[in-house]
C-alpha cells in the first residue's frame, strides 16, 4: 500500500444500543470514531472508540428470523381472479 493515503485501520467497537449488542472489530471508521470522542471500556479491559449503530445482525430482522416473505404468487392470482388474466396475445 501506498503510505501516506490510507485513513488509519485500528479496532473499534459497534454497538447497536436497541438490541444491546456490541462487537469489537478493526475498521478505518475508528479514525471519525475518535473525532468524536465516545469511547467504551471492553471486556478486555481496554478502551476503544465506540460507534453508534441503528441496526446490526443482532436486530435486523432477516438474521433474527423475523421477517416476513412476500407471498408474490398469491398476489397474481388475486390480481388474476380480480382482473381476469390473460385472455391471449395481443
Amino acid at each position: 500500500m501506498k503510505p501516506g493515503i490510507h485513513p488509519p485501520y485500528g479496532p473499534v467497537v459497534f454497538r447497536d444500543r436497541a438490541a444491546g449488542f456490541a462487537f469489537l472489530t478493526r475498521s478505518t471508521a475508528a479514525a471519525a470514531a475518535a473525532t468524536g470522542g465516545r469511547t467504551i471500556e471492553w471486556e478486555d479491559g481496554n478502551t476503544y472508540p465506540v460507534i453508534d449503530v441503528e441496526i446490526s445482525s443482532a436486530s435486523h430482522p432477516f438474521y433474527t428470523g423475523t421477517a416476513r416473505v412476500l407471498d408474490t404468487a398469491g398476489r397474481v392470482e388475486r390480481f388474476e381472479r380480480r382482473y381476469g388474466g390473460r385472455k391471449g396475445s395481443r
